[in-house]
């Protein structure tokens, strides 16, 4: 029996979470699976189409529940995405669920063509996505997906970082006329906020205010942000501001062009290649905008990704709150000591 997989918090930063109140969620992947299932009980025009992937994506009960709702092709991507096309056209309301590694680049032909260009509105769910396999490697890690879609034109890119915004994403891809690409990921998330807000999964939105400096991050990496800038509050007392960017496509200059106006500096932070992704986007559009805080963007770099579990890359990378606050503390250094001395 394999032992359980290391932690992504360190105590100190599951103590800063509890301190904000925040509750520990299930994994994304487990919230969009009960967020599907409830769908499709009400609505029998939903239909899953799945590559050997429904342990993996938690639909096991869909299937037992529902088995005249669910196509399974087997280990053939190409074929999912295939398949999930000719249904949509047909009228159905179909989501292809399979590994967002192999969804996204052995079915990219597909996703291009039969989804994308063809414009018919199926929801592709890239599960165990970013670096979610650990020490599988990179084969079997999705540092691709972000860049590779953002190229193609006319799919939405959605990324939620909590349970919240999962259920969120489910319920407007099940109404979206467009094509739709959800990632989620396996380890268990913090709900970002202590209570249900407003939120929005085509648009940022602010968790924390702040001016000193912004992180502006992604996916199942903004609750680092999160505890970074409650971290970075008590020890150096800096103002962070926190947004959470669940949508890469459409994307919200407005919020970005504000954070880096309103900010010294901007931090950007992703599951995700350097390139390519989330980072670029904020560069791109504050760049265009005239905005030019200082910047630094973090992610996986241009590397072969070290080995080890989720939890040790993001750590390796800085990804965590540790990490975090110290990429803060390097951007904002002298201009704080600075600010603090007069």
């Amino acid at each position: 029996m394999s032992a359980p997989a290391p932690s992504m918090y360190s105590p100190l930063a599951l103590a800063r979470a509890k301190a904000l109140g925040l509750k520990q969620g299930v994994a994304n992947q487990e919230a969009f699976s009960s967020s599907l299932l409830a769908l499709a009980k009400r609505d029998t025009n939903v239909i899953v189409v799945t590559s050997d992937s429904r342990g993996s994506g938690k639909l096991v009960s869909f299937a037992q529940e529902l088995p005249d709702q669910i196509v399974e092709v087997g280990i053939a991507e190409q074929n999912l995405v295939g398949v999930a096309a000719g249904l949509a056209a047909a009228g159905k309301n179909v989501f292809a669920v399979s590994p967002a590694c192999f969804l996204t680049a052995r079915a990219l032909e597909q996703v291009k063509n039969d989804v994308a260009y063809s414009d018919h509105p199926v929801t592709l769910v890239g599960i165990s996505a970013g670096v979610s396999y650990g020490a599988l490697g990179s084969t079997h890690h999705s540092l691709h997906d972000f860049a590779a879609l953002r190229a193609i034109n006319n799919i939405d890119i959605v990324v939620p970082a909590d349970n919240l915004e999962t259920r969120l994403a489910v319920t407007a891809a099940s109404k979206s006329t467009r094509p739709v690409y959800l990632r989620f990921g396996k380890a268990p998330v913090f709900d970002l906020l202590p209570e249900a807000t407003s939120r929005s999964v085509t648009g940022a939105t602010v968790i924390r205010a702040g001016s000193d400096l912004a992180f502006i991050a992604t996916g199942e990496t903004v609750i680092h942000a999160l505890l970074a800038a409650a971290e970075l509050a008590e020890t150096d007392q800096l103002s962070c501001r926190v947004l959470t960017v669940p949508s890469l496509r459409p994307f919200d200059s407005a919020s970005v062009v504000a954070a880096g106006k309103d900010c010294k500096a901007v931090v950007t932070v992703e599951e995700h290649m350097v390139h390519g992704g989330l980072g670029e986007a904020c560069a791109s559009t504050l760049l265009a905008a005239g905005v030019a805080p200082r910047f630094r963007v973090i992610g996986i770099p241009d590397e072969y990704t070290v080995t080890g579990s989720q939890a040790d890359i993001f750590r390796h990378y800085g990804i965590s709150m540790e990490g975090l606050s110290q990429v803060a503390r390097e951007v904002l250094g002298l201009r704080m000591r600075d600010r603090k001395a007069s």
